[in-house]
């Protein structure tokens, strides 16, 4: 069952097994019956023909099949949008706390994991890659290049942390839990399996605001300043017998007794490797004695720097959603929550904890089932042919 709550303060936990919490939820999704009337399939590809489609799944490792189901992409190289709205909100003055968990079955090799959300959709039939959003966040990857996205928007551009998130979507049929609390005083926490990977400063770490400082453009390098710290020594000179032609006319040719200049042209002797060559003559580098370093350009105030200290502040809420490319489908993705209480996070996150151990001792049973298996084989015919090898032998020997 979703939970809607938004003003109201809420005591108790959604379902029963969860812990008492005190905080508001705007948003929990579990995917159970009746996800597909809260969810709305995006169309923003169907007219391409390479829109995917979402199913409801466990995976190959759960705990119950009815409480561990999920949302998956269900197909390969597609794209894949859905979203669900909720009453609109602002985080104004509080903590925000988003928190889902991604299963992926199989390598994604290049695509996404990650959930976007934003403000209120005209028309969520058109979500996709255009749809203006306020945070992204989650896992993608494209090849080798990997890491934990976290975009936030501020003045209509979507800005990029300056140095990747640590990237933890590496075990395939193991769920992951991916929490991002984004507070007040412009700080930003993200924890990955209940382990935190980052905390730090909106203000420090993307470029949100415009340099304190910029470069003086009517500062000037000296005419006289010397940027070059190694220079060609200007005492070294090139001996006298170096040789850099690297091919010369053969002195042993000659012209062919039967060469008609008239129909042949102009006989000219072949070219041939020069055995006196001994490459480019280059001078040796010193340190540079007027070397006064690289030049820089004071700095000044810049003019159109302004502070904010509400970057944190998005007045209106109102979807959250996935919009995707996967090459290899098969990602699952669940439990989903959007609330102000770090409390509630930690409460819901107990259904992914229970899951986890049960995922992870599957998956150790499995693998020593295979290991098992392996050794069980039969033996190849290595064996036998080191036999017939040593007959051969002998009957060679015989001979």
């Amino acid at each position: 069952m979703p939970c809607f709550l938004t003003a109201m303060r809420k005591t108790v936990a959604c379902l029963g097994s969860l812990a008492l919490a005190s905080g508001k939820i705007y948003f929990q999704e579990t995917f159970g019956e009746g996800w597909e009337k809260r969810w709305t399939s995006s169309k923003w590809k169907e007219s391409e023909g390479t829109q995917g489609k979402f199913v409801s799944a466990t995976g190959k490792w759960f705990k119950d099949a009815s409480e561990d189901a999920g949302i998956q992409t269900s197909e390969d190289s597609k794209f894949f949008g859905t979203s669900a709205v909720f009453e609109s909100f602002s985080n104004e003055g509080t903590p925000l706390v988003i928190q889902y968990q991604a299963k992926y079955e199989k390598d994604v090799e290049c695509g996404g994991g990650y959930v976007k959300v934003g403000p209120t959709l005209s028309d969520p039939t058109e979500f996709g890659d255009p749809t203006s959003y306020n945070i992204m966040f989650g896992p993608d990857k494209c090849g080798y290049n990997k890491r934990t996205h976290l975009i936030f928007s501020y003045q209509g551009k979507n800005v990029l942390k300056k140095t990747d998130l640590p990237y933890k979507q590496e075990d395939e049929g193991t769920s992951h839990l991916y929490r991002l609390t984004l507070k007040p005083d412009n700080t930003v926490r993200v924890e990955i399996d209940e382990e935190k990977v980052y905390e730090g400063s909106l203000k420090d770490d993307w470029e949100l605001l415009k340099p304190k400082e910029i470069s003086d453009p009517d500062d000037k390098k000296p005419s006289d300043w010397s940027d070059e710290s190694m220079i060609d020594d200007p005492a070294d000179k090139k001996p006298d017998d170096w040789v850099e032609e690297k091919r010369v006319v053969d002195p042993d040719a000659k012209k062919p007794d039967d060469w008609d200049d008239e129909e042949d042209g102009e006989w000219e002797a072949p070219m041939k490797d020069n055995p006196a060559y001994k490459g480019d003559w280059y001078a040796k580098r010193i340190s540079n004695p007027a070397y006064k370093g690289v030049w820089e350009a004071k700095k000044i105030a810049n003019p159109e720097f302004v502070d904010d200290d509400k970057l944190y502040l998005y007045k209106d809420f109102g979807f959250i959603g996935f919009d995707l490319w996967q090459v290899k489908g098969g990602t699952i993705f669940d439990n989903i929550m959007i609330t102000d209480d770090v409390a509630e996070a930690d409460s819901f996150a107990k259904k992914w904890k229970a899951l986890s151990d049960v995922e992870k001792e599957k998956k150790k049973e499995d693998e020593a089932k295979k290991a098992d298996e392996k050794k069980e084989e039969p033996k190849t015919d290595n064996a036998d042919d080191d036999d017939d090898d040593e007959e051969d032998k002998k009957d060679a020997e015989d001979i």
